[in-house]
């Protein structure tokens, strides 16, 4: 077999649904000790979202706001304690084992996320020997064609991870992640830990696959210009909960949401000439297991009054935004990049 005809198939966006997510929750009983009651955390408490084939959804927010269990539970490792997830239109149950080769995940650390003692040849292979009737010629070939797609040689075949730069790590988990042509990835903080001229060498692979093969990204990440280079649509997401969503010009360019306000705000801008509005959110990230009453980001909110002290808001529908306030940012308002 040729390393060509190794190439999977093109795919084309044409606006399918491929990931859907109805009211999604994850919760976790944690025990209070000998004397301490027992408590829950709302890891993930009411998450709905659709994804298409060729689209980017990226998930942001603080550290603790629940991103990581949407992607547990999205790449099933986990499953939700509430709620619906369809895959290609089909419910999630333990019943359908087929479903995880349509979703992959690449991981935040390229450096923990290879096994040191395998070769590069055998990571790539492994998805295909488990998964696949291919013979030993065929894996080869579908493995160095893959890394060929990713920007490596085929010489890199026989080489194990600690002879590779951190770029080069997560160009091998990407291209191990498309080994069985998966319709859906989910990229967790997937340059993160990259230096910011790899950053845009990885961004830049993840667009071409993606426009090559039609793939649908659940991008989550805390780095906004990031987002900005990939998202096709954002949801802010704040303590378990999404607090704004929409297309990602319209979020980045006319923030609701005093929180998504506050992120972009912190967000570097390259225009050393362009003035910037700076919002210091006062406070930390509240405790999950005991979150405020009402709005849970009235404490650290600047626009908050009694009824968001005592109200929970829903998420309203605006068009192409929707978002969780009861007083919204004007348009045009917000702080942003």
């Amino acid at each position: 077999m040729s390393v060509t005809a190794a190439i999977p198939e093109r795919r084309t966006g044409t606006g399918e649904v491929v990931v859907e997510a109805q009211n999604l929750k994850r919760h976790y009983e944690v025990g209070g000790g000998f004397f301490g009651a027992k408590g829950t955390v709302k890891a993930l408490d009411g998450v709905s979202f659709s994804l298409e084939a060729g689209k980017t959804l990226a998930v942001v927010g603080e550290s603790g706001c629940g991103k990581s269990t949407l992607a547990r539970l999205v790449t099933m490792i986990e499953r939700p304690t509430d709620g619906v997830l369809k895959i290609d239109g089909l419910p999630v149950t333990e019943s359908t084992p087929e479903l995880r080769r349509k979703i992959q995940i690449v991981f935040q650390n390229p450096y923990g996320s290879l096994n040191p003692r395998q070769k590069i040849g055998t990571i790539l292979e492994e998805p295909l020997l488990i998964n696949t009737d291919d013979d030993a010629a065929t894996r080869r070939d579908k493995a160095i064609s893959m890394m060929e797609r990713v920007g490596l040689r085929a010489e890199h075949y026989e080489r194990y991870p600690h002879m590779f730069s951190g770029g080069q790590r997560q160009r091998i988990a990407i291209a191990r992640a498309l080994m069985l042509n998966p319709r859906i990835l989910v990229l967790d903080e997937p340059v993160s830990a990259l230096d910011v001229s790899i950053q845009a060498q990885v961004l830049n692979i993840l667009m071409d696959l993606q426009e090559e093969f039609g793939l649908a990204y659940l991008f989550i990440s805390h780095d906004l210009s990031v987002v900005r280079h990939l998202a096709d649509d954002i949801m802010v997401m704040y303590l378990g909960k999404p607090v704004e969503t929409g297309p990602a010009e319209e979020v980045f360019n006319g923030p609701r949401h005093p929180y998504t306000a506050a992120l972009l705000s912190a967000t570097p801008v390259a225009d050393p000439f362009r003035e910037k509005k700076r919002i210091n959110l006062v406070g930390e990230l509240p405790s999950p297991l005991d979150p405020p009453k009402g709005c849970a980001f009235n404490p650290r909110c600047w626009r908050a009054d009694d009824r968001c002290r005592n109200e929970q808001p829903p998420l309203i529908d605006q068009g192409l935004q929707c978002h969780a306030c009861f007083h919204p940012l004007p348009v045009g308002d917000g702080a942003h990049g």
